[in-house]
């Protein structure tokens, strides 16, 4: 098991997290491609994900109502530097 406490945190800015938020509130996406749009939101900002761990995420923001909170904790644990 990796220990966490020795890699960088990454912190999403606010308004980009509400940006991703409302793609994926307001566009009636299914799972998949909500996944999608997860990994191109961390791809763009050079981190890499699998696609089944971003389907999980997709799931599991859905169901907390989708929070900025939640939403930077779900990111955090998928986030892997490329």
């Amino acid at each position: 098991m990796e220990d966490y406490s020795k890699h960088a945190i990454e912190r999403f800015t606010a308004t980009d997290l509400s940006s991703l938020r409302g793609e994926l509130t307001q566009s009636g996406l299914d799972s998949w491609q909500a996944a999608e749009l997860i990994s191109a939101f961390l791809n763009t900002r050079g981190y890499g994900v699998s696609n089944h761990a971003a389907r999980g995420a997709a799931s599991r923001i859905e169901s907390v109502g989708c929070t900025l909170k939640s939403m930077q904790e779900e990111l955090e644990k998928l986030a892997f530097v490329m």
